[in-house]
């Protein structure tokens, strides 16, 4: 177990070490740098209770790839995921809604961290509105699958199921929750929400079609050696997939502080840990072990676009979100196990 973390582990040392040298530097003081340590380990925990879902959904994405893939996700995708989002993503929204250039940006975040903080979470309306429609149907297109065969919570995973033969009825239905909560915002707001809800929407489809374009292509030449899941479909679904759960750990990280180096130290190490994960259950073969794990990380991610979705217009604690996706992960590896056992002493007889 100990060796799928190793790289975590070291990382998690180096960044400490980091903020330790910052909370110095930026304090004078051994409490101030305590202080500055105390929040960064509280962010990196926060960013794993919220992302073993995502975890999951890589691994059962990258079980599908080729090894040549899956190595470029968890090196080049982790670069795009520790720098890309927690360092540019909140950069880029300060630059593009105050009309900065990046080197002012980033002086910016340095030296007025409230007013960066302030820019930031002025853009939460449409950051959820984009994030929350692609979770949700990240989330919905499992479970609208006629070939699932595989159903945890029986009743209403089959009646999805079912009716999945009706031609974009997941969409529809996504279109109508936007909708519905676009009408409790003001008018401007409500204008963002829509829009950044049907970029999110057209992404996922996006990716989706680029996935199944690549996969024709390999299917073409699988003669000549092709990989087993389209590589760049794959690859663009995943970044853009960590990249939505990412939208509220970094909004909910300014709850903890509003400067820049505090919030991607904590929340890298997070996201390393997150990596580290993906690595265990797809060479460990968890997913296959536990027959309903990936379902209810499925769950998760629909009950997290949906929070994310909310979130427009209500105020949600990161808590509660934690909370629910660790319930799910935690209910379906419940129910494996008993599967599990029920049918090995069903085979043993």
């Amino acid at each position: 177990m100990l060796r799928f973390y190793k790289g975590s582990i070291l990382f998690t040392v180096i960044c400490l070490a980091l903020g330790a040298l910052y909370g110095w530097q930026l304090h004078g003081t051994m409490s101030g740098m305590l202080s500055v340590l105390w929040i960064v380990v509280v962010l990196s925990i926060l960013e794993i209770s919220l992302s073993f879902d995502n975890a999951v959904v890589n691994a059962t994405v990258l079980q599908e790839m080729d090894e040549v893939w899956q190595r470029r996700f968890l090196t080049w995708g982790m670069v795009i995921a520790v720098f890309g989002m927690r360092i540019v993503f909140p950069l880029a929204i300060v630059a593009i809604a105050a009309g900065l250039g990046p080197v002012e940006a980033v002086k910016l975040s340095l030296n007025n961290p409230k007013e960066y903080e302030a820019i930031v979470s002025s853009a939460h309306v449409g950051i959820a509105g984009f994030g929350g429609a692609f979770l949700a149907m990240v989330g919905l297109s499992f479970f609208f699958d006629s070939d699932k065969e595989v159903h945890w919570i029986k009743g209403l995973e089959s009646w999805l199921s079912k009716y999945s033969s009706i031609k974009a009825l997941e969409i529809a239905l996504l279109l109508l929750v936007i909708y519905g909560i676009s009408l409790l915002l003001e008018p401007a707001e409500a204008l963002t929400f829509l829009v950044a809800g049907m970029l999110g929407l057209v992404s996922f489809i996006a990716v989706e079609a680029i996935g199944t374009i690549m996969e024709m292509r390999e299917a073409a030449h699988r003669a000549a050696g092709a990989v087993v899941r389209s590589g760049l479909g794959g690859f663009l679904y995943l970044n853009v997939l960590d990249a939505s759960f990412s939208f509220d750990g970094v909004i909910g990280a300014f709850a903890l502080s509003n400067n820049m180096i505090i919030i991607a130290l904590g929340l890298s190490i997070g996201a390393m840990f997150v990596r580290s994960m993906t690595i265990m259950l797809v060479q460990k073969g968890t997913l296959a072990e536990y027959r309903f794990l990936e379902h209810g990380a499925f769950w998760a991610i629909i009950a997290l676009g949906g929070i994310m979705l909310a979130s427009a217009k209500f105020h949600i604690p990161e808590a509660i979100t934690g909370l629910i996706g660790a319930a799910m992960i935690g209910l379906s590896l419940s129910w494996s196990v008993r599967w599990n056992r029920r049918h090995g002493a069903e085979a043993e007889a």
